[in-house]
């Protein structure tokens, strides 16, 4: 059974930090590549940053680079974004996503508000 724990959302002001942690369960986590999107109100749901199956590579949207880096874990299942020098416009519900040529999983996603 594919499980996601997603967890570290929350409300930080602007120019503040979080992190966010994704812990997987269910499939072989480093046969994955695993990404971060986003989804604001009334906005499409948008690539944040991904990370191949071995952290070897990792690439972001322009919006995020400099400020965004993800990062795995794979003896523990778990794949991170931490975010600085956060914006309003990026407060969004955050989701966890891995990807293979055959499977697609999505968690349930952590909200990210960003305000003063």
């Amino acid at each position: 059974q594919v499980q996601f724990v997603e967890s570290g959302g929350g409300l930080v002001q602007p120019g503040g930090s979080l992190r966010l942690s994704c812990a997987v369960s269910g499939f072989t986590f480093s046969w994955y590549a695993m990404s971060w999107y986003r989804q604001a109100p009334g906005k499409e749901r948008e690539l944040v940053a991904v990370i191949t199956p071995t952290g070897a590579t990792t690439n972001y949207t322009d919006s995020v680079k400099g400020r965004f880096t993800i990062s795995r874990d794979n003896a523990k299942n778990t794949v991170y974004l931490q975010m600085n020098s956060l914006k309003p416009e990026d407060a969004a519900i955050y989701y966890c996503n891995a990807r293979n040529k055959w499977y697609d999983y999505w968690g349930g996603g952590t909200q990210v508000t960003v305000s003063s």
